[in-house]
Order: structure tokens, then sequence, then C-alpha cells
């Protein structure tokens, strides 16, 4: 759970886990930190015992932090627990509708509930909580039911953007998915600050990143965290749709000067990915 606490400029974010974004790989989690703290907004990590108690004109949330002060003071709080589908009062039972224990409701790979004749789109199925993932189901039912192409949701790469300034774009896999599967990897990296686009704009925070599977030479998953970054990657995201191998993008000849032309630049440094421990 995340908490918010904004006193007048200044903004503290309290967070209970040892780093932020923990869906992210480090690097990505410790960039937008410290992108957040050069924005002036201060980081509580490890925040334990949360409690909340009104304060003269405002209010004071209990962390209990290792470090620094045990209480943060501030005028709003706003607090970030998560989300939940809003189906309990929808009559599933009645319908025979299967859920899971989120209330999720259960569906297969074209979206078609346990009940013949009902399917389930967005949020309420559990497969994506994102406005786009949302109209991509309508767009794989409506493929299954009117036009007889057996679209699927698992043919869906997961992708999406953290609205921080710069912002953050994402699709496939993280690092730390790809080590979890256990096979040879390559990666690459650039900084922003090696990117024209985002020097010209005085904007050089974050870094571009690019996953390969080192047999298949198919791009596993991409992170571009900084100006742009959230349109940048979908050149990433298509060539991973296309089931094409990095080579064609790497062989690209790009738009000088973007963002994207260093894409084909970061891919021409591919190196093995090391293990860790």
């Amino acid at each position: 759970a995340q908490m918010y606490r904004r006193f007048g400029s200044r903004v503290t974010l309290i967070e209970m886990g040892d780093r932020l974004i923990r869906r992210e790989s480090e690097d990505i989690s410790s960039a937008v930190l410290e992108i957040l703290e050069a924005e002036g907004i201060e980081v509580r990590l490890n925040a334990e015992c949360l409690r909340v108690e009104p304060r003269a004109g405002g209010i004071a949330a209990g962390v209990a932090c290792a470090d620094g002060s045990p209480h943060v003071e501030g005028s709003h709080l706003l607090i970030a627990v998560g989300r939940r589908p809003n189906t309990d009062d929808l009559g599933l039972d009645a319908a025979g509708l299967d859920t899971d224990a989120r209330g999720h409701i259960r569906v297969d790979d074209a979206l078609q509930t346990n009940v013949p004749g009902i399917w389930a789109l967005g949020e309420c199925n559990g497969r994506g909580a994102f406005t786009h993932t949302a109209y991509n189901d309508y767009e794989i039912v409506a493929a299954n039911l009117l036009h007889g192409d057996p679209r699927r949701v698992t043919d869906r790469i997961n992708c999406y953007g953290l609205y921080i300034d710069p912002p953050l774009g994402r699709v496939g896999m993280t690092e730390a998915q790809v080590r979890e599967s256990g096979r040879p990897a390559l990666v690459a990296t650039r900084p922003m600050s090696r990117v024209g686009r985002a020097v010209e704009k005085g904007e050089t925070q974050g870094f571009m990143k690019v996953l390969v599977d080192a047999e298949t030479q198919l791009i596993l998953g991409a992170a571009v965290l900084g100006v742009g970054g959230d349109e940048v990657v979908h050149s990433i995201l298509d060539i991973m749709y296309a089931k094409a191998p990095y080579t064609v993008i790497q062989r690209a000849v790009h738009i000088h000067p973007t963002v994207s032309e260093l894409i084909p630049t970061m891919l021409g440094d591919l190196r093995p990915l090391e293990s860790v421990g």
C-alpha cells in the first residue's frame, strides 16, 4: 500500500515495501525514486504499523520507520490500497458464474465465462486493469462472435505506462521475469543523457533497456523511462507482435533527432545477461 501526503507544496510518499514499484526491476524502481526525490518528494520506505490521527489543521500518519521521524504530518491524506472488481451486487451466483477469491469473473482465453452465452470484459475479469486492455477485450469478443476470428487473450503482450514525469513505457517481461524463466538472454541499456532529443529538451533523467532471447533473437521485454517513453516503446512492441528478430529494428533507419533513433543503437550494444548470486 502507498500513502501520499500533501502539505502545501510538499509531498511525502509512504511505502510499506523496501522499494517502489515492486512489479518493476530494481534499476527502474531506483531511477523512479531518484526522479521523485529530485522533484522534492520525500519517500519513506519500509513503513510498518501504519496509523492515522487528527492534528490541528491537518492529519498525521504514524509510520514506525527504522529511520526518520515516526510521524508524517500534513493537510491531506491519499491512500492507495489496490482495487477489487465491483461484482458483489451483480447477482453472479444466480447466473451460476464462477469468480475467484478477489471477485474477478473467471473467463477462458476468448473471455467466455463458464456459462454459455456470457462473456466478461474489462476489469471485472482480472485479465487486465487498463483502458487499453479493456478495449482489446471488446475486440477479442467481437472478433470471435461476429467475424469468426479466433482471437485470444494470451496473444496479448503486457504493456503499460507509468505516468510520472518523465513517463515509463513498459512492454513484455521485466529483467526479473527473464531471469526467473532461466532462458539465456541478452540485455542492453542506454541512459537518456546519451539521447540527443532528451538533451535538447533538458530532460535527461531515466534510461532505455531491452531484453532479448539469446537463441531466438526475439525481444522479450523493454522499458523506456524518459522523455516520450510511453510513445517510444511502441516501436519495440510492434516488433514483438510481429515475432520478428531484434535485428529488424536494429537495422532500421529512424528519423533524427528523436528518442526512437537510439533504439537501433542500443540494440547494437547487446551483451549476455549475467546471472545474479
